[in-house]
């Protein structure tokens, strides 16, 4: 049992950890709460059974035929968070709290890739957490707060700063993690002076750009609010089943449409130009990043030139840098650069403090090779959870021996950065620019990507 600033909680421990599910952080999601900032939440009497995860937040699904995780009717008590520890009784263990990604349209804690049990056999606290997304978490409405979901995620930290040490964590040593739109939203508040005094470290698995402009995030609201023939506040969209609102949010012209806002109270501006130095900070990414998306795309219908000059840089340089590269291959690296590899880089190369880092190439044998070393396979590997679907899916089936070890090496790197800061190889440097390179073979190189940063440099 637990004691927390809301009411105590009791757990269930099995091989060494012990797990408390689905303690709320924030009030409901109901009614027009979903469109404002996080309430806290309502102390409870006695002990709470803190043995299941709680619903998910209000969703939609992220492809056409996917059912979402969420349902309407689910329970409107979702901003939660879930702590595993080695020792409840413990103090001063390393904090590890994990952001989800999911394109800030999907995502829930209780995903099992995500379950910290075997994080925390190496002797940290992991804390994963649920925040809205889509049109909850980041939809503009007039005299509401923009960037919701930052706003959970915040909502969330001050919890762990008001609670962990009963869990044997300690507040003053808090490392946050994500990937994907997980690790966009730990670069976004490793940039936001709300964010100060809430962590100490930062892990960033493929940062996505995206960032909008308030211009931008105003116009999609407009549209969906036609769509639904309602007023463009938030007393009326809190009259609106959040299904109404889902089905009109991903429009024709408004696919992935949410993201970070630079809304100039919490954002200022994009990440890699605002990094806190006093953070100390690892970013990585998978080398075939855009492998997991081209899957169902005619890649012989893709002309690189189109590409490049959609995003301003010279396609020349592209094909000289990579001479061996069909153009199907050459546009999915490209791809790859310009939603990840490079604000990744930006990031650990702009980064005023300590930066590490780090490029996964192994190649997955999933799908005979098709996916390669591919967005998201980093997440089984994270936390050694191989039993899910999006293992199988990406690692192929059976796990391959190289992923567990890779896996075994990565958990290793991330409960010692978050324990000492030091992940174990040399930091990110001008001149040099050394990163970990995790393969089946692995070591340290110099400037991994080197081609594609001197094309974005220009």
């Amino acid at each position: 049992m637990v004691q927390t600033a809301h009411g105590a909680v009791r757990g269930r421990t099995a091989d060494g950890v012990s797990a408390f599910k689905g303690i709320p952080y924030a009030a409901p999601l109901d009614g027009v709460r979903r469109f404002l900032a996080p309430q806290p939440p309502e102390s409870w009497d006695g002990t709470r059974d803190a043995f299941r995860f709680s619903a998910d937040t209000p969703q939609g699904t992220l492809l056409p035929g996917v059912p979402s995780s969420w349902t309407p009717g689910d329970d409107t008590e979702s901003l939660t968070v879930n702590v595993w520890t080695p020792d409840p009784g413990a103090s001063g263990l390393p904090v590890m709290v994990w952001i989800y990604g999911g394109a800030f349209l999907i995502g829930t804690s209780r995903q099992p890739e995500y379950h910290g049990e075997n994080l925390a056999r190496g002797g940290v606290v992991v804390v994963t957490l649920n925040y809205r997304v889509g049109f909850e978490g980041f939809g503009w409405l007039p005299g509401s707060p923009g960037n919701r979901a930052f706003l959970d995620q915040l909502a969330a930290l001050r919890w762990v700063q008001d609670n962990i040490r009963g869990f044997g964590g300690d507040p003053g040593n808090v490392t946050i993690f994500g990937e994907s739109a997980g690790a966009t939203a730990v670069a976004a508040l490793t940039s936001a002076d709300a964010g100060r005094g809430l962590f100490r470290r930062a892990i960033g698995q493929s940062i996505a750009g995206g960032f909008q402009s308030v211009d931008t995030a105003r116009a999609t609201s407009e549209r969906i609010a036609a769509a639904l023939g309602t007023d463009l506040t938030a007393d009326a969209f809190g009259e609106l089943p959040s299904e109404a609102i889902h089905g009109v949010q991903t429009l024709p012209g408004t696919i992935t449409p949410f993201g970070p806002v630079l809304d100039g109270d919490l954002l200022t501006g994009v990440p890699w130009e605002n990094l806190r130095g006093e953070v100390d900070l690892v970013a990585g990414f998978n080398r075939d990043e855009y492998r997991l998306f081209s899957v169902n795309e005619d890649l012989s219908t893709k002309d690189p030139a189109v590409t490049a000059a959609a995003f301003g840089v010279p396609v020349d340089a592209y094909r000289t840098a990579y001479p061996d590269l069909a153009d199907p291959d050459l546009y999915v690296l490209m791809m790859s650069d310009v939603i990840f590899r490079m604000p990744t880089t930006w990031c650990a190369q702009n980064h005023p403090g300590r930066s590490y880092l780090y490029e996964l190439t192994w190649p997955s044998p999933a799908f005979g090779g098709m996916l390669r070393c591919c967005h998201a396979l980093d997440l089984p590997l994270t936390f050694g959870n191989f039993d899910g679907q999006l293992g199988a899916m990406v690692l192929g089936d059976p796990i391959p021996p190289e992923a567990r070890t890779i896996s075994e090496e990565i958990r290793k790197a991330w409960t010692s950065f978050a324990t000492t800061g030091d992940p174990g190889w040399p930091e990110y440097e001008p001149g040099e620019r050394l990163a970990r390179i995790w393969d089946t073979q692995i070591s340290v190189k110099s400037d991994p990507e080197g081609a594609s940063r001197r094309i974005w440099a220009r």
